[in-house]
């Protein structure tokens, strides 16, 4: 293959470099375009064809169902690591040893506790405000109490910035569920671990103690390994261009976590068990519903099964299976809303109408299911999404920065009113 690409525009031929990626990805490297061609661009609605960045945090085939972190599969990762380990990887590159893994869950215990002020932001929230509101202005309030900018030039400042963050954020998210349900806000304790704590801090009720479910830990631990990075999403894009206008670290995720609030993105776990409410409330009979699935004139639209980069099947969804069908055997739930759930899989992964489109059940189908078996409340799923992904985001504003990548500017194609005269008030 050559190393560059031709576009011809009328009588003109113009040339660009190619640029290769490690797992053989290929680009054109149009960022001359506008200059040679006197103001030609390109537009591609939504991004789908264009690259924003190079990258050397997340690998995703979706043809192939690959997705892996800093060149390890997330089939070992969730095997093998746990959560921490994972987001030490995604941000500094490399899984830590013993002693880096400590330091680092000691650091981010000491950074774990949030200004007592921040309370009195949750108390001005009504109970009905949505979770991720209150998560999105919690993270910006932040930066009102952490008012110094990161110095991304030291390796120091940009370690303290990392660890407070990884402290507070599992806080304000138990403190946004506790708020919730009219429990008193929890600190946790430092004799846990990091998964252990999060757990705790939602749950423990004020006069019990708190029994920690080593399924229940576990399937939370793959959760928010699976969910901890996913390539320049909606989200993780969001992050990286609001940074680079130099906006902070605390800035930059609250912006994240308002990208991953959608129902086409983040959103997309509540929007299953909103589904699986409906069909119960409609007799629960999934038969019917795979029916209308099938139907290309019926509005109904099946939540949880697909993806729109996994053209093959999710990787995620297949480890996390198996966590789910834990912990509903487990917990021993009798829920009307689960046994629904149970019924679409069952009908999609047998139902050749499926099978041949591989519209199988997703990562947010089950991720779904085990939130709503372990007690949390379905407009808290996306504020878990967010915890999980929080590593992620974290290693793409910094890659971004270290890398002093230009300040987001998309272009634009105008389509509007060519020049008009101003006409007088009393004239229209």
């Amino acid at each position: 293959m050559s190393d560059i690409a031709k576009l011809q525009i009328g009588e003109k031929t113009y040339e660009f470099p190619l640029v290769k990626g490690t797992e053989n990805e290929t680009a054109i490297d149009i960022k001359a375009l506008r200059g040679a061609t006197d103001g030609v661009i390109t537009i591609d609605p939504g991004y789908k064809n264009t690259g924003s960045c190079q990258s050397a945090i997340t690998f995703l085939d979706g043809e192939q169902g690959i997705l892996r972190y800093r060149g390890y599969s997330i089939e070992e990762l969730a095997e093998k690591a746990d959560f921490l380990e994972v987001a030490y990887l995604l941000i500094f590159g490399e899984l830590p040893t013993k002693e880096q893994l400590d330091k680092f869950y000691a650091d981010i215990l000491d950074e774990a506790i949030v200004d007592d002020d921040i309370k009195k932001i949750i108390d001005a929230f009504p109970k009905n405000a949505h979770p991720m509101g209150v998560l999105s202005s919690l993270t910006s309030a932040l930066t009102a109490f952490n008012p110094s900018s990161v110095n991304v030039d030291s390796e120091e400042d940009m370690y303290k910035a990392i660890v407070k963050i990884m402290g507070k954020f599992p806080v304000l998210v138990a403190w946004t569920l506790r708020k919730k349900q009219g429990l008193p806000l929890h600190y946790g304790s430092r004799k846990l671990g990091y998964v252990e704590n999060i757990l705790t801090m939602m749950f423990q009720k004020p006069n019990d103690e708190y029994d920690l479910n080593p399924i229940m830990i576990n399937a939370l631990d793959k959760l928010l390994i699976l969910h901890a990075d996913h390539e320049q999403n909606c989200s993780t894009s969001t992050v990286r261009i609001v940074g680079s206008s130099h906006a902070g670290l605390f800035a930059s995720l609250s912006a994240g976590i308002s990208a991953l609030w959608g129902p086409l993105h983040g959103g997309a776990n509540q929007a299953v068990l909103e589904m699986l409410e409906a069909i119960k409330e409609d007799g629960g009979d999934t038969k019917k519903y795979m029916g209308k699935a099938k139907d290309k004139e019926d509005p109904f639209r099946l939540m949880g099964f697909g993806h729109r980069v996994y053209k093959n099947f999710d990787p995620r969804a297949k480890i996390i299976k198996k966590a789910a069908d834990e912990v509903l055997g487990d917990l021993g739930v009798e829920d009307p809303i689960l046994d629904v759930a149970k019924g679409l899989e069952r009908e999609a992964l047998e139902d050749q109408y499926f099978v041949d489109r591989k519209l199988y059940p997703n990562v947010d189908f089950y991720s779904g299911i085990i939130y709503r078996a372990m007690g949390i409340p379905v407009e808290m799923f996306t504020v878990m999404f967010a915890l999980g992904r929080l590593p992620g985001w974290i290693a793409q504003w910094r890659e971004m920065r270290l890398r002093k990548e230009p300040i987001g500017r998309p272009r634009q194609v105008y389509v509007g009113e060519n020049l008009r005269e101003f006409v007088e008030i009393d004239k229209r």
